[in-house]
């Protein structure tokens, strides 16, 4: 009987409990001296660039309601998605788990070695690692941990954790889902109704998809404010098709031609890489999502239990710069969304815990996407479930101001991104990150953070001893979770 199994028998005896001591006169209201669970919100965005918030640096966005909610919570610097690209980390999210071990390496939808032949990668040296296109149902998620614990739980958005209803959010723990489905972005005009979207109805004409996410997000809050909830908000924003509402696309190109900024561009690999915030359609996006999640959040405050929700605010990977219209700059930051450097991984992340974390507090502990479901179980008071969350750690101790004990995280990316990158691995303790390329003949890149974040300087040659240590712990750390590895590709062509 696997541990999934055993839960779900726990909680049905835990009910019936529940039960049996109503029926012999405990009433409900004798346990009202306990504190309630906080509600939860969690706002993910696709695709949104480390330094796409004006709280991260972004002069040319405007986030004011993202930028008040850093002001009031605890903004973290050095924040990480387990993957650079969008379906592992959405798996990490939930599960408490690396990729690696989860075998969700890529986005649902990518290449396998044997279907590979129809892709643009299919002369590079290597072929893919094999990945599950969903994830499976025997992981327990937050969802489920936090529904058998008395929660309601909301899903709005981007799932792509599976391409069949089978492993829709409905089957992974949440109660509700608005939009949830296998597609990882709209496609076509479909920000706009008519969605084409099996789990949302459409809306009227000229409705925004962003907007409408925000709604029945508002409305579930509404709805259920009087328990515990948690909310799941995931917006397809930023995600390409680029398209926004045509007042902030005018709005943004007026700013662009009053700054007097102009398209300036680098190069990444083989690929043009953008160095310059400027994209009027992108920054039209951006403030679309920012005045979403300001719906949201004012909506914890008519409902009056804004000081009994934590808001947890991410992304799944670092902005798009090298590829599909390459819209944003992650700069200093190397390369972006699809690459191990830090631009593809490095993510703005806020955490508002009212009444326990500091406000305003900036912290530069090392988190990653992995560390949130034992930190949300922590926060609502309930068991860790360190078999479930393995790869996690709660980051209470952070988000109270005080030092954390970390280790080493890791990264595992064993295929060819679509923005250029290469099948690799990664590490980081402490200030120093080394990324090991998997094709034939390419050098360890080691590069301290803390004095070189743009990872212009490989300092591997300089360094033998870091670079081993740091090298066996990623070997080890790769056999420990059975970490998928890439294969040489018998049709490879010299100089792909």
């Amino acid at each position: 009987m696997s541990h999934h199994q055993q839960y779900k028998i726990w909680t049905g005896l835990s009910i019936c409990l529940i039960t049996t001591l109503a029926i012999l006169g405990f009433s409900p209201t004798e346990t009202a001296l306990k504190p309630r669970k906080p509600n939860i919100l969690f706002i993910l965005v696709d695709d949104l660039g480390w330094t796409d918030i004006g709280a991260f640096g972004s002069t040319f966005y405007e986030t004011p309601n993202i930028d008040a909610l850093t002001a009031r919570g605890v903004k973290f610097t050095n924040a990480y998605a387990a993957c650079p690209v969008c379906s592992p980390t959405r798996a990490s999210i939930i599960t408490g788990k690396y990729p690696a071990r989860t075998q969700t390496t890529d986005w649902f939808g990518a290449p396998q070695p044997g279907t590979v032949g129809k892709h643009h990668t299919k002369n590079k040296p290597l072929l893919p690692a094999p990945y599950l296109e969903s994830l499976p149902l025997s992981e327990l998620t937050l969802a489920e941990t936090l529904k058998a614990n008395g929660y309601s739980t909301f899903f709005a958005g981007k799932w792509h954790l599976g391409e069949t209803p089978d492993f829709w959010p409905e089957k992974q723990g949440f109660d509700i889902n608005k939009g949830g489905y296998g597609a990882g972005s709209p496609g076509g005009n479909h920000y706009f109704t008519p969605y084409q979207n099996p789990r949302l109805t459409d809306g009227p004409p000229g409705e925004h998809l962003t907007d409408r996410l925000a709604e029945e997000t508002v409305a579930f809050i509404t709805q259920n404010k009087a328990r515990p909830f948690l909310a799941y908000l995931s917006f397809y924003s930023v995600h390409t098709p680029l398209g926004a509402p045509q007042p902030l696309i005018d709005k943004y190109t007026e700013k662009k031609k009053r700054l007097g900024l102009s398209d300036k561009w680098g190069t990444e690999g083989d690929r043009n890489v953008r160095l310059t915030q400027c994209l009027p359609v992108y920054g039209a996006m951006v403030e679309a999502m920012d005045k979403a999640v300001g719906t949201v959040l004012n909506s914890l405050v008519t409902n009056n239990i804004e000081q009994e929700t934590i808001v947890v605010f991410m992304s799944d990977n670092g902005g798009l710069s090298t590829s599909e219209g390459h819209p944003t700059s992650n700069l200093p930051l190397r390369a972006g969304k699809g690459w191990l450097y830090e631009g593809g991984i490095r993510e703005p992340m806020t955490v508002y815990w009212p009444g326990m974390s500091k406000r305003g507090l900036v912290s530069d502990q090392v988190v990653t996407s992995t560390d949130f479901y034992p930190t949300l179980l922590e926060m609502a008071g309930l068991p860790l479930l360190p078999n479930q969350h393995q790869d996690g750690m709660s980051i209470v101790p952070a988000l109270k101001g005080k030092k954390m004990t970390r280790g080493p995280i890791y990264w595992h990316y064993p295929h060819y991104g679509n923005q250029g990158g290469s099948p690799g691995s990664a590490v980081r303790n402490g200030d120093w990150k080394l990324i090991e390329w998997f094709e034939e003949g390419r050098e360890l890149e080691l590069y301290n953070l803390k004095t070189d974040i743009g990872e212009q300087k490989n300092l591997a040659k300089d360094n033998p001893d870091k670079v081993r240590t740091l090298h066996t712990l990623l070997k080890n750390w790769r056999n420990d979770v059975k970490a998928q590895l890439p294969t040489k590709n018998p049709a490879a062509v010299a100089g792909q």
